[in-house]
């Protein structure tokens, strides 16, 4: 599933994504962590790997998610 960076906090790697139909999902530092990337800007494009309604995985578009 495909999202934008709405906010990040690189202090706790913690933050927030718009979905496509403008829903808001929060995520947390393991879902960041799950990923290769050392932080986020806003308005980031960002692939996510999802359990649920729950962010597990959280990485660049370009890049792809783990099975």
């Amino acid at each position: 599933m495909q999202a934008t960076v709405r906010s990040f906090d690189e202090a706790t790697r913690s933050g927030s994504v718009f979905l496509d139909d403008g829903t808001v999902l929060e995520f947390d530092p393991p879902a960041f962590d799950a990923g290769p990337l050392r932080l986020l800007r806003t308005g980031q494009r960002v692939n996510l790997g999802m359990t649920g309604d729950r962010i597990t995985y959280v990485t660049l578009s370009t890049f792809p998610v783990p099975d």
